[in-house]
């Protein structure tokens, strides 16, 4: 059987990702020296960003939207770790603090905004509806109704967004967390994915009807498809987790070098 190819073109995505992409760009161009007079362009947070929305649109509507949600667990849990562990963190880092500072100016949204990136708040919330998702009967109801499938992307997405943020929130009105309490979050966050691991590698039988009874177009059973998807969203939680705690302890030592240095001087 053939790999279905279908770009999805639909115009309320297009819209948005353009539309995302099109306030960015005039944010850090002609509007910059209205908001941050002086301050120049960075151009790698500008194809951070930009590389950001390029993945978003490959993740749900390049042809691995339809693998996942008619053929492989395993395409499935590939786009739910580009939800998760790409997209972002590349928003973040690709946003500007002088930027970030500006959309928290306002009170109410600087308020809001420190509740839902609260790291406790975050944490949870994030590992509770992630896990949510796989239960079968939830996770089934994705993949035969359009909707639900949407509506489960963007609550993958947005807590993602939030438990990002004390790493690599992008402002001094809201900044990220000591280098020492990251590092902690992060090892938190990765041992909170051991029960779904566990859920989807160690079953022996098939958890989802839809992979059971869906055509082969690869040489993997369900069961394996299954397993593979587990090990693909372990495998990434950790490849993720490990580099983001290496580059936090390496910060956390320079910093201290350099406290350390200034109190010599």
């Amino acid at each position: 059987m053939p790999i279905p190819l279908h770009w999805h073109t639909e115009p309320l995505l297009l819209l948005l990702i353009i539309g995302v992409g099109w306030a960015y760009a005039l944010a850090i161009g002609p509007m910059r020296e209205k908001i941050s007079p002086g301050t120049p362009l960075e151009k790698g947070k500008a194809a951070a960003f930009l590389l950001a929305l390029a993945i978003a649109y490959l993740t749900v509507g390049s042809p691995l939207d339809q693998l996942g949600e008619d053929f492989l667990f395993c395409a499935h849990m590939v786009q739910h770790m580009l939800l998760v562990y790409a997209i972002p963190p590349l928003l973040l880092w690709g946003t500007p603090v002088w930027l970030a500072d500006w959309l928290l100016r306002p009170a109410g949204v600087r308020k809001v905004w420190r509740i839902l990136c609260n790291p406790v708040f975050a944490g949870l919330f994030f590992t509770f509806l992630y896990t949510l998702w796989h239960i079968p009967m939830l996770y089934e109801a994705a993949l035969q109704k359009k909707w639900i499938h949407i509506l489960e992307h963007w609550t993958m997405f947005l807590p993602a967004l939030w438990m990002w943020w004390p790493i690599l929130g992008p402002s001094k009105r809201i900044p990220p967390m000591a280098y020492g309490l990251r590092m902690l979050y992060i090892f938190v966050l990765m041992v909170g994915q051991l029960p779904v691991f566990a859920f989807l590698t160690l079953s022996d039988e098939v958890l989802y009807p839809t992979y059971a009874y869906a055509a082969r177009i690869t040489e993997l059973s369900p069961l394996q498809d299954q397993i593979l998807g587990g090990v693909v969203m372990k495998v990434s939680n950790m490849v993720v987790s490990i580099t983001v705690l290496s580059i936090s302890f390496y910060c956390w030592w320079q910093a201290e070098e350099r406290m350390g240095e200034a109190e010599k001087g």
